[in-house]
């Protein structure tokens, strides 16, 4: 069986956030990832989708022709 478990790595002790869901003997493999300061978040810019998004029909909310005998 797989599972990840998340824990932070610090003065050369892993201590995990949550329990793991086998308490038996179990091989395990650790893999180090950068932990991001919530400080150091990249603050969000305006506009970002501003000419991909687009608005909708103004019949979107209409009946399809297609579906007239179903309706």
């Amino acid at each position: 069986m797989l599972a990840t478990v998340k824990g932070i790595y610090e003065n050369g002790r892993i201590t995990l956030e949550e329990t793991p869901p086998s308490l038996e003997r179990s091989e395990v493999l650790v893999t180090f990832t950068k932990v991001r300061a919530s400080s150091q978040k990249k603050k969000r810019e305006f506009g970002i989708g501003k000419g991909i998004v687009k608005n909708m029909s103004a019949d979107f909310d209409e009946p399809l022709d297609d579906l007239k005998e179903y309706m």
